[in-house]
């Protein structure tokens, strides 16, 4: 599937179906009037999370419904369209589908996959915590997924609880890619994601690169068993210190084997970070997880959506 950005956000939208490039195109234009709402999903700083069905193959999706005002005003429309551009072209069981977009007069809307357990935070608060075989999984799909990423060359940049939702069988979906970027010279300076899991060559003004996700992992890793991530403290500037001296506490209660991943991930310096392929081959997590891939997937990853 080829989607189709025009940098002007006016009226219309195409969704080319066709493939490869010598068949005859078949082009689709999407309107609200294609879809049923119903409850919402969530509520966002430009918009609305909505479940939807597609009138004519009945099938249920996310539709994202922002205002064009909202973005306007705050000068985020071109970080709209790179993560259209970064989110479509993704296909992989751990990661959401973003299927489409179309837009009217004053509202853009994105086609996004249905995560029917919702949102992976929510799930945290209600527990607490996670167990170690949880915990374990999820490192392992998130890995996976971001190793997927990496090889496309796009970094995503703010890995956090908030940004992750579960699918039918509670796999996990990477969701937001609002501060992706694709990046094939490899090095960034611009600060972004959240103050907890920012790391320390982002902290510094230092040039980053793909290990900035490794330190996500990290922290991610350790708010799954403890409930709240390590530098967490009572002012920014606490935050910051903790994070450049790397000042980490594990409790008794956490296991080596969990310890020794965070570790391995939480590193100064960012080539000495564990890799992608360490994490899913480390002990801790090769005998911990039970990562289950959805049936709905086809052999590449990829699910349909509505045609």
């Amino acid at each position: 599937m080829v989607l189709i950005f025009s940098a002007a956000l006016g009226s219309g939208v195409q969704r080319v179906l066709a493939e490869p490039e010598n068949q005859q195109q078949l082009v689709k234009s999407w309107s609200i009037d294609d879809f049923d709402i119903g409850r919402p999903l969530g509520k966002g700083k430009f918009g609305n999370v909505y479940m939807a069905r597609e009138r004519e193959t009945k099938f249920i999706l996310a539709l994202k419904v922002l205002f064009k005002s909202h973005l306007e005003k705050e000068n985020v429309e071109h970080q709209l369209r790179r993560e259209i551009e970064i989110q479509s072209h993704l296909k992989h069981p751990n990661i959401l589908r973003l299927y489409n977009y179309f837009f009217d007069r004053t509202r853009i809307y994105l086609m996004l996959e249905f995560a029917p357990r919702g949102e992976l935070y929510k799930e945290l608060q209600k527990r607490g915590c996670f167990s170690e075989q949880q915990s374990a999984t999820y490192m392992l799909e998130l890995a996976d997924a971001l190793l997927y990423c990496h090889l496309k060359k796009v970094i995503h940049r703010d890995i956090k609880p908030e940004n992750l939702l579960l699918g039918l069988r509670g796999e996990l979906k990477i969701a937001d890619f609002g501060w992706s970027v694709h990046a094939p010279s490899s090095r960034r300076k611009t600060l972004c994601g959240t103050l907890d899991y920012l790391p320390p060559e982002m902290v510094e003004g230092r040039l980053h690169d793909e290990k900035v996700d490794l330190w996500c992992l990290g922290i991610l890793c350790y708010e799954f068993l403890v409930g709240h991530p390590p530098f967490e403290s009572s002012s920014h500037q606490e935050t910051y210190r903790k994070i450049c001296k790397v000042e980490i506490h594990f409790p008794s209660s956490m296991s080596d084997g969990a310890k020794s991943l965070i570790s391995q991930l939480l590193r100064h310096n960012p080539v000495l970070r564990l890799p992608l392929k360490g994490v899913m081959e480390h002990p801790w997590v090769k005998a911990n997880a039970r990562r289950l891939l959805p049936p709905e997937c086809t052999a590449s990853g990829e699910n349909e959506g509505p045609h």
